[in-house]
């Protein structure tokens, strides 16, 4: 998406005008909107050295908000292809606390469900395509399942369509980059406290100081804990701490040191069984394929077994050096830890327990840890070849990643000796709480089992040497063209501890170039038409032990196969309308896997399958006058699964929708600013029908939700800000797993925070 304007606005009665976030097809950012006077005006620079102007009184800031990576070589107005900015007061305004809250403003995103074998955490859907594997800290790959948090985020830059070129392995319909926060070259404190329904407690400290004329630390701290609204028992804690360090903050040389902590206690959540449809017994040919219509606060977990516990622990050392006036060479080394263990309760069906008013508790769980080290180099510049400009970027990166993925032996009365899951085959089902009731299920129910970790974890391991090399060149004022590619050496390895004979060693070593290719008209300045092409290439083993799908851990099967390779074509324009305060954008593309992985028999993967998507963006955020903003999207998609290769059973597939994709997306964000001390707002989150299998007899329906919020400027120091989310406490489901379960989203909730800024 297009750049768009950022305006904050401060009067002589000081007022922070609480504005912005919603787009679920547009690349985003906010604004700030304020009634202004028309008094002389001035020029001023803000504490970041950017120029601003001041009107006696009121100070407006006028800037553009773009994708941080320095593989963008042009401002994304002139970049062709769709990007998506997330900024920090999309996340203040919409009161989003954890990365999936935030990516609900996207287009054309969804959330897969986890389970045992695929790890609970961030899953998000780019165009249909999995990019759990494709999530970005800086830059960095973001290795490791997790549960991420707003309080060190910045902003948040997704990149959509197959992007290898960008971010390497993976990336078969995008990526996300959070950007984290860093030291400014300001004093700032600002101190967040926030009380709510469902004993909603959050503050958050983010001070900023200068030690000296060319020091800055920052400071970033949260403290977090809740009940999920509308349901039974379901609750959780975390805490999080960012220290960071810059060095040389105005020179030509800059070292960042900087910290990450985040750990999270929860009881997760079991969500709601699955109405069939049923294939054999007595009710084959029956169910709806939906969550069954039971209470949204029943919760089928035990309370006295049941808990997830994550950790991330990650330390980056930054320098960056400017030199021959527009040159920038930055290398970045990183090491991280990261951990994810849970036992949680699956409301199982697979013995048709449901119509009979009963589900059975089956126990998922996991222990994964994983060590990651990086180091990576950028040289970013500017040149000229007589009349041409080129602005390049050019680096390199080498990465280790290891994840030992473990267990726990789950006994679980009534044991051994009584066969399946069936709740009526015997008492001892019920009597030792094995199985509940459908609708009236008893969370505190005795746990009378055992669980010891298994202690013989799956050893994953995987090395990436990479280089890639962009350029964005200038032929004149309306021609540019964008060139990219990118060179991945990559190798995994599992080591999976069965029986000692029996011990498999997996090996997948793949070398490939992806590449990205653009060409932008201009008709006028703050206009660009635009058509791209991009590749990317998801090999063996992606995910490095935490994967299903499409981001399959490696196995016999799939050791031996070169990359599924996917292409991307797409047309687009962008536009800066209304003396550059309102951005509209549109989109029309083709993704497209021609090799896809699938079975050509029991035993047997080949590249052999073809899927496609094809789809629409369109969207509008800005300032309509000084005082109103909108900011909204629409995003069609028609995935479709046109080859599932030779073997009959999936074959009959052909056609079908893709699983844990939306074919429509909407939403709008609009606030007002009703007085200079008060802005309200609010939004409406439309989503489409979502399937949960390939065979898309399982699924989740569509909903409309609708938030509402606004801010106060009490003082100069002081802000409150009330945000009331599912406002009409629909109940509606944000997943669906493959067989079991959907997991049904919060209900209506409130909160008021109190925000200082010193």
């Amino acid at each position: 998406m297009s750049s768009n304007a950022f305006v904050t606005s401060t009067a002589a009665t000081p007022r922070r005008l609480v504005a912005s976030a919603l787009g679920l097809v547009l690349a985003t950012s906010a604004a700030h909107a304020a009634d202004v006077t028309e008094p002389q005006q001035k020029t001023d620079k803000d504490a970041n050295g950017q120029s601003a102007a001041t009107l006696e009184g009121v100070k407006v800031q006028s800037t553009v908000v773009n994708a941080t990576s320095p593989k963008f070589t042009a401002p994304l107005l002139d970049t062709p292809r769709a990007v998506t900015v997330v900024p920090q007061i999309v996340l203040q305004t919409t009161a989003s606390t954890t990365l999936a809250e935030a990516l609900r403003t996207v287009p054309g995103i969804t959330f897969g469900a986890g389970e045992g074998g695929n790890a609970i955490g961030d899953r998000p859907f780019i165009r249909g395509f999995d990019a759990g594997s494709d999530i970005f800290i800086d830059g960095i790959r973001d290795t490791g399942t997790q549960s991420r948090e707003t309080f060190d985020i910045e902003q948040i830059d997704v990149i959509k369509g197959p992007s290898s070129a960008y971010t390497g392995r993976g990336s078969a319909g995008g990526s996300v980059n959070i950007v984290s926060k860093a030291p400014k070259a300001a004093n700032f404190t600002d101190v967040s406290v926030g009380v709510g329904t469902d004993n909603y407690k959050r503050g958050t400290f983010d001070g900023n100081y200068m030690l000296n004329d060319n020091t800055a630390a920052r400071l970033n701290v949260m403290a977090h804990k809740n009940d999920a609204p509308g349901r039974d028992a379901v609750n959780g804690k975390r805490f999080g701490i960012a220290p960071s360090i810059t060095f040389g903050l105005k020179t030509d040389t800059r070292v960042t040191l900087d910290y990450y902590h985040l750990n999270t206690n929860e009881l997760p959540d079991s969500g709601i069984p699955i109405d069939g449809p049923y294939t054999t017994g007595p009710f084959a040919g029956t169910g709806t394929g939906r969550p069954v219509n039971v209470n949204r606060n029943n919760y089928y977990g035990l309370v006295n077994r049941d808990f997830r516990k994550t950790k991330a622990d990650i330390g980056t050392v930054r320098f960056e050096h400017d030199f021959a006036n527009e040159w920038t060479i930055r290398n970045t080394s990183r090491y991280g830890k990261t951990s994810n263990n849970y036992i949680w309760s699956n409301p199982d069906d697979s013995s048709g327990n449901v119509p009979y008013g009963y589900v059975y508790r089956s126990s998922k769980n996991r222990i994964a840890d994983t060590r990651t080290a990086v180091n990576q180099t950028d040289l970013t510049g500017e040149f000229m070849t007589g009349s041409i400009k080129h602005n390049f970027s050019t680096g390199l990166e080498f990465s280790l990643e290891k994840t030992a993925v473990d267990g726990y032996n789950v006994v679980q009365p009534p044991g051994p000796g009584i066969a399946g899951r069936n709740c009526l085959a015997s008492p001892l089902f019920l009597s030792d709480y094995a199985c509940t009731s459908l609708y009236n299920p008893n969370p505190n129910d005795p746990w009378l089992g055992t669980y010891t970790r298994r202690n013989t974890p799956t050893q994953n391991r995987t090395s990436t040497r990479s280089f890639w090399a962009f350029d964005t060149i200038t032929f004149n004022d309306q021609w540019l063209a964008n060139l990219g590619a990118r060179y991945d050496d990559y190798l995994t390895k599992v080591y999976v501890p069965t029986a000692v004979a029996n011990a498999q060693h997996l090996r997948n070593q793949s070398d490939f170039w992806t590449w990205q290719a653009g060409v932008v008209f201009k008709p006028v300045s703050n206009g660009s038409i635009y058509a791209s092409w991009g590749t990317s290439a998801n090999p063996s083993g992606v995910s490095n032990g935490e994967g299903i799908g499409d981001n399959a851990n490696l196995s016999v099967a799939t050791q031996d196969l070169a990359p599924q390779k996917s292409k991307n074509l797409e047309v687009g324009t962008k536009w800066d309308v209304m003396d550059n305060r309102l951005s509209l954008t549109a989109a029309v593309f083709q993704s497209k896997i021609t090799n896809a992985r699938v079975s050509i028999d029991a035993t047997t993967t080949a590249l052999a399958g073809t899927k496609k998507v094809n789809g629409i963006e369109i969207g509008a955020t800005g300032n309509i006058t000084d005082k109103w903003m909108v900011f909204g999207g629409y995003t069609h998609l028609d995935p479709k699964l046109t080859d599932n290769g030779p073997l009959a059973a999936n074959a009959a597939y052909n056609g079908n929708q893709f699983p844990n994709t939306a074919k429509n997306s909407a939403s709008l964000w609009t606030t007002y600013a009703i007085l200079p001390e008060l802005t309200v707002g609010g939004g409406a989150f439309y989503m489409d029908k979502v399937f949960g299998n390939v065979q898309n007899t399982k699924y989740v329906p569509g909903y409309t939700r609708f938030d509402l919020m606004a801010s106060w400027q009490v003082s100069k120091e002081l802000n409150l800000q009330l945000n009331v989310q599912n406002l009409t406490n629909k109940t509606y489901y944000d997943k669906i797993f493959t067989t079991h379960y959907a997991s049904i989203a919060p209900g209506r909730s409130a909160l008021i925070s109190a925000n200082f800024h010193f």
